[in-house]
């Protein structure tokens, strides 16, 4: 974002329609800087850290902010999503409103967070309140995190139709999701110390 001239919209912290936090993205590079010093990572040369983004039905919001943050960060970062009880479809307008912002999710599959408890997971980002609730431990060094977002089919405001609230919970997601890749960006850039 600093690249694409947006880091000033970044730079406060914001509540979100659901009252959580949206990070800025100073919080976001701190965080990053965090989980590759805590995990061990070396900012200079490392292997692609393993995140896996969780909400309940692995439908809309895990798989938006999976596209997003595979499409900023996919050099670095080995991106997934999966669910505590996936509804077996990626939601049609999930993939149509990323479509619009020239991220193509149309392949991806709805998946159970199970499938990933032994594949060496490094960070964890839970959407939604029922999956940070759900989610179990994974083993090794996993960082944790949690930001919460709508879930865009219930999230409509009156007068707003649903096409136009999963624009606007795409673009709350972007907002953080491009935010943390940044940070994560700039951790592995930081000169060693």
């Amino acid at each position: 974002m600093k690249r694409a001239g947006l880091m000033r919209e970044h730079r406060q912290s914001v509540l979100g329609p659901s009252g959580g936090w949206i990070p800025s993205l100073a919080w976001g590079a701190m965080m990053a800087t965090f989980a590759c010093a805590s995990a061990g990572i070396s900012t200079r040369i490392m292997k692609k850290t393993k995140v896996l983004i969780l909400c309940t039905g692995n439908s809309c919001r895990s798989h938006m902010a999976e596209g997003i943050l595979r499409h900023a960060a996919g050099d670095l970062l080995d991106v997934f999503s999966a669910g505590s009880k996936p509804a077996g479809y990626v939601h049609p307008t999930a993939i149509e409103v990323l479509a619009e912002t020239g991220i193509d999710i149309s392949g991806h599959e709805s998946k159970h967070l199970d499938q990933f408890l032994d594949a060496g997971i490094g960070v964890v980002i839970t959407v939604c309140d029922n999956a940070n609730d759900a989610c179990p431990i994974f083993p090794g060094r996993v960082r944790r995190h949690h930001w919460g977002f709508e879930d865009p089919p219930k999230a409509a405001r009156p007068g707003e139709l649903e096409i136009d609230a999963f624009r606007r919970i795409r673009d709350e997601i972007r907002a953080v999701f491009e935010a943390y890749a940044d940070g994560f960006r700039d951790a592995v850039d930081a000169p060693a110390t």
